[in-house]
């Protein structure tokens, strides 16, 4: 199978005044948690969002690990609607010595470039800070961090930079060239 060269870039905050919001955007957008672990809707929102710049790992996955993975203290999911669509997510997990990671962060294409993004990532990062706030027996945060690569959306590390993200580790490796799956086949031009 060929492959191909993938930069993987983490970013970190380090205090919650590290984070520089975004201008929310017009209209009727909003973020709300997703509070019922739903396998369904999660499968949907990572195929959705991830399926056009490969995201692949959590395809296989079962409904039972999904149902295990979302019912993970301190594992949470915020949604943006726009006018009452699903437009993106983000995915927090918290970790040891009070860390959180958004591990996932992305728009449907759809909705990509209309400053929904920003206001998104803002968002779903002032939840990491204040995550202990909703989840008995955790850790005040102390370090929220991510990942971006180089098969994520051009406009991807300028969002977390301008959010206040700082870089602190790069890494290149060699992935199998997979194509991009979206939602399910044929949903995105080539």
């Amino acid at each position: 199978m060929p492959t191909i060269a993938v930069t993987t870039w983490s970013l970190e905050q380090t205090a919650p005044t590290d984070l520089l919001p975004a201008v929310a955007p017009e209209g009727d957008v909003r973020v709300v948690r997703s509070e019922v672990p739903s396998p369904e809707f999660s499968r949907f929102l990572y195929a959705s969002v991830g399926g056009d710049i490969r995201w692949t790992d959590r395809l296989s996955w079962s409904y039972a690990r999904w149902q295990e993975h979302l019912e993970r203290p301190g594992v949470e999911t915020w949604v943006a609607y726009d006018r009452g669509t699903p437009a993106g997510y983000v995915e927090l997990e918290a970790q040891d010595d009070a860390v959180v990671e958004i591990v996932y962060f992305g728009l449907l294409p759809g909705f990509r470039g209309r400053r929904i993004g920003g206001h998104l990532l803002s968002y779903g990062t002032a939840r990491a800070w204040d995550l202990a706030d909703r989840w008995a027996g955790l850790t005040p945060t102390k370090r929220v961090w991510l990942h971006t690569c180089s098969k994520d959306g051009e406009h991807a590390m300028d969002n977390y930079q301008r959010r206040g993200f700082q870089l602190f580790d790069t890494k290149v490796e060699e992935e199998a060239d997979v194509a991009a799956p979206g939602p399910w086949p044929g949903a995105f031009p080539i």
